[in-house]
């Protein structure tokens, strides 16, 4: 029992006491000391109304049962409405609705029974109005009332839902993030590291090179790291800035001889060609282009052999970027950790465009239809070569 129900139970107790005292009950000659035992019952039926609601709902049909034998008295029929209202309340949830429907029969046939045996319609009505009060009322409202409880808790439900659903939006937006930070980086560094590797590859493998030479590539190396430090500190910038801008620095396709001229420092010859005129890109579409070259030319460097042919390609609608390089087995053989066509092809797909990689007349060519017009981003198309086919040629980057 709950503290607070006992207390109840007390203050129901004394106020019925003072009710009898009163002469508050219909007297047919039995002794007022009699009406306190149904109303012992009704109180002790509060005091269990939580704890025990059936045990409650009992009592008090006992209780009203022996005081209506008895009189009624109107301190016990109040307390009675109590141990109904508890009863649907905190008791089984079917049970509410049996006791809608049993109290509202009980207060019909009462209420016609009262104006028959007393040949009286208003009696009936006066009957009818006092049963439905004291039995019909309490169910009622615990009715409502625990529903009203139900919404709150689903609603609370629906809520902690909700929140768990947010939670998990912004786990995958971290994680989109980071995947797309690591693109971005691997991008960046891949170019420049995979030149410093190769250069400094060579100069260790050969000895008999003049010093000017070996000065030459030490000044390919040290541009290669200042310009890879110079993106990099570019793209931390970027990550520090608030809002949404997050292609704040504009890498361009046409800006794709710079990505030739260092190629050609590092030992590969490219020929760079560009069919059609040249004109402003989407930033979106210049980002993922230029990127697509670079990563292109990094595996031609790393896996290919010494020259490489690169054609960008304007057309009313789309931009189509090729870069062509034989496999004869000369390149350096770089590792690679597996992302670079991936990447590319990622790239590609999220500006609405298409990828192609694999080999063609006896070399391997990067094949990137970018469109240029408004498209949804995400439209991934598969390509129709996948990377694996080709036992000649190691994994991209």
């Amino acid at each position: 029992m709950r503290r607070d129900d006992v207390l109840s139970a007390v203050l129901c107790l004394a106020v019925g006491l003072v009710l009898l005292a009163a002469g508050s009950y219909v007297d047919h000659g039995i002794p007022v000391q009699w009406f306190a035992g149904p109303l012992l019952l009704a109180c002790l039926g509060v005091a269990v109304r939580r704890a025990r609601p059936l045990l409650a709902l009992g009592l008090g049909v006992v209780a009203f049962t022996a005081d209506l034998a008895m009189g009624p008295s109107l301190g016990t029929v109040l307390i009675v409405t109590d141990n109904l209202y508890a009863a649907v309340r905190y008791g089984p949830r079917p049970l509410g609705r049996w006791m809608l429907g049993i109290t509202s029969v009980i207060a019909v046939v009462g209420g016609a029974a009262a104006g028959f045996i007393a040949r009286d319609l208003a009696l009936f009505a006066i009957a009818l109005v006092q049963a439905g009060l004291v039995g019909v009322t309490p169910v009622i409202t615990a009715l409502v009332i625990r529903q009203h409880e139900d919404q709150a808790a689903s609603e609370r439900i629906r809520a902690e839902q909700v929140a768990r659903l947010a939670e998990l939006d912004r786990k995958t937006a971290v994680q989109a993030e980071r995947t797309r930070m690591a693109r971005e980086l691997h991008d960046m560094i891949a170019n420049h590291f995979s030149a410093i590797a190769i250069q400094s590859t060579a100069v260790l493998s050969r000895r008999d090179l003049d010093p000017a030479v070996v000065r030459q590539v030490l000044e390919s190396v040290r541009e290669n790291s200042v310009q890879g430090m110079a993106e990099m500190r570019s793209m931390i910038g970027l990550l520090r800035q608030e809002g949404e801008e997050a292609e704040a620095v504009r890498l361009r396709v046409a800006e794709a001889d710079r990505l030739a001229e260092r190629a050609r420092e590092a030992g590969l010859d490219v020929r760079l060609r560009v069919d059609g005129e040249a004109r402003e890109l989407p930033a979106a579409v210049d980002l993922a282009g230029y990127r697509i070259v670079q990563e292109s030319l990094t595996n031609a460097l790393k896996h290919g052999g010494r020259t490489a042919e690169a054609v960008i390609g304007y057309r009313p609608e789309e931009v189509v970027l090729t870069v062509d390089n034989p496999v004869d087995g000369t390149g350096p053989g770089l590792p690679g950790a597996g992302a670079g066509l991936i990447g590319m092809r990622e790239r590609a797909a999220l500006v609405g465009g298409r990828l192609d990689a694999g080999p063609h007349g006896g070399g391997w060519r990067v094949r990137a239809v970018l469109p240029t017009l408004a498209a949804p981003p995400g439209t991934a198309v598969p390509p129709s070569v996948d990377a694996t086919a080709s036992p000649s040629r190691k994994e991209n980057p």
